[in-house]
């Protein structure tokens, strides 16, 4: 039996055992004046609990996860299933627990002060004893813990502060989240004083119209609360008032004791600056606690942002207007130090999202650290603020045992008690993948009581029924809804809520197929209000391949541009060692673990343009502001006009003065030249000045419209001139090194293989065909091919004619597939280059990788790229460096030698370093061994990307049927 009390209570066994000692939780700012206990710690790791300290100490760095520090306990990734046998609230004897201990100077000047420990964060349980002593218990793993030590430390003397970190509890079954499980101190620890009489909390409601209320409690650790204390306020030069009226009402109720003190402070602000995502403006608030005699005794400063947030039918309107849901989820993460987080990468991250057009965050799935909430309210976003509450793999037994139902109110409430004053905060959540039970329903119940001033929203209470009244949820958020379910029940009369998915496009690998289609709905659809996509992190940790081990804190600076450094790669689940995993399930994100970007941020840039082209008539363009709150002053633009046979031409653009929802005609900038074939002209939107999330110059959007369609082409043929095919009917050619062939193959997406496409396609055979050459005919300058391309799913007949033309050869395809290979991955022709080609040149969309189902961010233009970064390196090696509608292309070395190929129409081409099967072979980029030559895909048909990793499948117009598919393509050396 342990005399130690804390231990004593076994709190990784004890659902009730929740906060012995922890303060409450409130929403007074107390960073001023702290003393910051970051840094290297004193550290041991045991193997339980209940194990007796050691005599050897490491060290380990606060704040940081243990998991990437070298230690033996490596982080595990799994998404739904517990890393643990155990039913709940039980947790296996083998318990990893991190001891950290550090001697502490606490200043003589806080003598007679009350003197508070607060630790940011901590992975699950939290243990603190003082010099020995026991001071308190915490569990939530993404909430700051704080504990009165004002009877455990001597201000002027040093004390020993242990932080005792128990990895596995019952709490872990409520944080069931899909990521990596770490353990350790992972947000700031702090210690900091305040006088005994102290703000215990204040809660700000600013509303749209001007009024300020601010509501604040007082407490008095010494006892009874002094006669004659005050509150005062200031909000940039306009001082509150105390409200009277609530005074009086304080002191006839008998519920407000001696020991608590209630204060409302209020003002109106004329012409007031009403915040929103697109002009968050902030205004600074200072609220003060006086003595009788005026001395301040507490000080609380915040930024007030004054907007409402209500529903009014199906509506979620932020200051009476209905806003679209541009969002995405974010977790905390990052790929050296896990889930610690700098306020200058949070920054980063929120900076990056605003410059593609993102304008919400669902904090996924808990609270996330307070500085991106202040960041949030500085830089615009709209968030969905959500509790650390998933019990995934347990989540029926958990929703209504009552042995939790602590913690979810606990959970949920203190979330609100701490972020309540964030105008930036519009939704709270009850958390994620938990079921539906009785403890929702409670904790919704204390939100709406404490908070009515926003929504709340659950997806697991939205399940029961998008229209449902009697369900936790003021919203309908399901996750990953097919669109044609979304538009049926906008269109049923039966809607009663905002539909606004949580989840709707799941960002692994190469994804987020239809995310165009998906907008065009959600803007021509009433009720239909946005959503987010999953999610903002490929959450790949930087790994030393000799060892396996986490590169940690030294990996600073060992990748670039998505890629890890040589000896170096992006580890995912199963990369640790461990046995039980969902491999690169972790990889899911908009953005590269370096926060690079994919390009999907591209597509979504251009879905979220605040200025478009609606269509060319008359000689102009129609432009449009697609705002809610702001006009075009904030923007400039240049005209671009790209000519598929001449120049780009370039001209300044004069924005029209538009208030959101307007639109105006705008003459064209050029005057269209008769001849140059093709023409697209594109208004290049860049920040007129500098935004405090981009310099001025920065490019918000790129809105197209084609002016003049392409001519048809025809090729003479040139009979003289000889076109060699060898014995098997394969193409000879200088600048080739594998002729083209027919290709039904592509490196399968993650897509591809958890939607079971990949593996129906392996069944078919499509990776591994024979090729039959059934006919050869050769007339003069031109050879005509008949193959049979046999694999078990069918056979293809695949039909190649090449005509000498005087511009090169012309090759002329036709593939026609059986009904049994009803869905296949793409048709076309692919061919190798011989070494030597590094720069690739083409007219069409880009310059970044698109496909036919994400392609509306890839304006069609002149565009080049080095061959060696048209790739895209995604985190399991797949099909990847696509570019959607090129006409034409060249491929050229150094000294501008090389080949040429136009195209009959737009189609798919990709140009690697990669045949698809060397993708296929490896599970990460340094595996790869990238080819000499080029390997060149031209696709007649390419199959869309869709999200069925997680959520649907593409649409059947982006599919690759059976029947007859034609192509043509003229090749050319330069």
């Amino acid at each position: 039996m342990t005399s130690d009390p804390l231990l004593a209570l076994r709190p990784w066994h004890a659902p009730e055992v929740t906060s012995w000692r922890r303060l409450p939780m409130n929403a007074v700012d107390r960073r001023a004046g702290a003393v910051r206990l970051d840094g290297d710690w004193r550290f041991q790791l045991l193997p339980a609990p209940d194990v007796p300290l050691g005599e050897v100490w490491s060290s380990s760095y606060v704040p940081g996860v243990w998991t990437l520090q070298d230690t033996d306990d490596l982080p595990r990734y799994l998404n739904v299933r517990m890393p643990f046998a155990e039913f709940p609230p039980d947790v296996p004897a083998d318990n990893p627990t991190g001891v950290y201990e550090r001697d502490v100077e606490v200043p003589a000047a806080w003598a007679g002060r009350r003197i508070v420990l607060q630790v940011g964060a901590a992975e699950s349980v939290l243990l603190v004893h003082v010099d020995g002593r026991p001071a308190g218990i915490s569990k939530d793993s993404h909430l700051a813990a704080e504990f009165d030590l004002t009877d455990l430390v001597r201000p002027g003397e040093r004390a020993v502060l242990r932080l005792t970190v128990v990895k596995w509890s019952d709490a872990s079954h409520l944080e069931d989240q899909d990521q990596w499980w770490h353990g350790g101190i992972t947000r700031s620890v702090l210690l900091y004083a305040t006088d005994p009489l102290h703000l215990a909390d204040v809660t700000v409601r600013a509303r749209r119209d001007g009024d300020l209320r601010v509501d604040c409690r007082v407490r008095d650790t010494g006892g009874a609360l002094p006669e004659g204390w005050y509150v005062s306020g200031e909000l940039e030069g306009h001082l509150l008032t105390q409200d009277a009226e609530f005074d009086r009402v304080n002191a006839e109720d008998e519920r407000v004791s001696a020991f608590l003190g209630e204060a409302r402070l209020r003002t109106a602000v004329p012409d007031v600056r009403t915040w929103n995502a697109e002009t968050p403006e902030l205004y600074g608030l200072t609220v003060r606690l006086h003595r009788a005699d005026g001395t301040v005794t507490d000080t609380s400063r915040h930024r007030v942002g004054f907007r409402d947030v209500e529903i009014t039918g199906r509506d979620l309107l932020v200051n009476g207007e209905r806003v679209f849901i541009r969002g995405v989820n974010r977790h905390d993460f990052h790929p050296l130090t896990g889930r610690t987080v700098s306020y200058d990468d949070m920054r980063a991250d929120l900076v990056l999202l605003k410059r593609f057009g993102f304008n919400a965050i669902r904090t996924a799935h808990y609270p996330n650290d307070p500085a991106l909430y202040d960041l949030a309210d500085e830089l615009g976003f709209y968030v969905v603020d959500e509790a650390d509450i998933e019990s995934h793999d347990h989540a029926h037994e958990i929703a209504d045992d009552p042995r939790y139902l602590g913690a979810f109110v606990d959970r949920v409430a203190r979330m609100v008690l701490r972020d309540k004053n964030h105008p930036c905060v519009i939704v709270w959540s009850l958390g994620n993948e938990s079921d539906y039970g009785a403890g929702h329903d409670a904790a919704a119940g204390w939100v709406r009581r404490h908070d009515p001033t926003r929504p709340v929203q659950y997806e697991g209470a939205a399940r029961r029924g998008w229209a449902d009244p009697d369900v936790a949820s003021d919203i309908a958020c399901p996750m990953y809804a097919p669109l044609e379910e979304c538009l049926a029940h906008a269109m049923s009369g039966t809607q009663t809520k905002p539909l606004i998915q949580c989840e709707y496009s799941h960002a692994m690998g190469n994804s987020n197929g239809t995310l165009a289609d998906h907008w065009a709905a959600i803007e021509a659809t009433p009720g239909l209000q946005g959503g987010f996509i999953w999610e903002f992190w490929d959450h790949g940790i930087l790994q030393r391949v000799n060892d396996g081990r986490p590169a940690g804190r030294a990996g600073a600076g060992l990748y670039d541009n998505g890629v890890a450094a040589p000896g170096h790669r992006w580890a995912y689940g199963g990369d640790f060692g461990e046995i039980d995993h969902d491999g690169a399930f972790i990889a899911d994100g908009v953005v590269f673990p370096d926060r690079t970007p994919k390009p999907v941020l591209y597509e979504h840039r251009e879905l979220a343009a605040p200025v478009r082209i609606e269509c060319f008539r008359h000689e102009g363009v129609v432009l449009s502001n697609h705002q809610h709150f702001r006009g075009l002053d904030w923007l400039s633009g240049t005209w671009e006009l790209s000519l598929a046979d001449g120049p780009t031409l370039t001209a300044p653009a004069e924005l029209p003065a538009l208030r959101p929802g307007e639109t105006a005609a705008v003459p064209l900038p050029f005057a269209l030249p008769e001849d140059g074939g093709e023409a697209w002209l594109t208004l290049r939107v860049t920040t007129a000045g500098d935004e405090p999330w981009a310099p001025r110059g920065t490019v918000v959007c790129l809105p197209q419209v084609r002016l003049r369609a392409a001519a048809p082409v025809a090729r003479t043929p040139v009979a003289g001139r000889a076109v060699d095919v060898d014995e098997d009917g394969l193409l000879v050619h200088p600048l080739l090194t594998a002729a083209p062939t027919l290709s039904l193959w592509r490196a399968p997406t993650d897509n591809d293989e958890l939607g079971g496409m990949a593996d129906r396609w392996r069944d078919w055979g499509l990776d591994r065909p024979t090729r039959e050459v059934v006919a050869v005919r050769r007339d003069p300058g031109r050879v005509a091919v008949v193959a049979d391309l046999r694999c078990p799913g069918g056979t293809v007949r695949h039909e190649q004619v090449f005509t000498a033309v005087e511009d090169g050869l012309l090759v002329e395809e036709c593939a026609e597939l059986p009904e049994t290979l009803y869905d296949v991955a793409r048709v076309g022709s692919v061919f190798e280059t011989a070494p030597g080609l590094t720069l690739w040149e083409w007219f069409g969309q880009g310059p970044w990788e698109s496909y036919p189902d994400r392609a509306a961010g890839a304006p069609v233009g002149h565009h080049a790229l080095p061959v060696d970064e048209l790739f895209t390196p995604y985190l399991r090696p797949q099909e990847s460096g696509g570019r959607h509608g090129v006409r034409r292309f060249t491929l050229s070395a150094p000294d501008a030698t090389g080949l040429a190929v136009a195209l009959d129409r737009p189609r798919q081409v990709s140009v690697t370093r990669h045949r698809a099967a060397d993708l296929t072979a490896v599970t990460h980029h340094d595996e790869l061994v990238p080819r000499a030559g080029c390997v060149v895909h031209i696709d007649a048909a390419h199959r869309g990307l869709g999200t069925a990793s997680c959520g649907p499948d593409t649409f059947a117009s982006y599919l690759v049927p059976a029947g007859v598919h034609r192509w043509s393509w003229t090749l050319r050396v330069l």
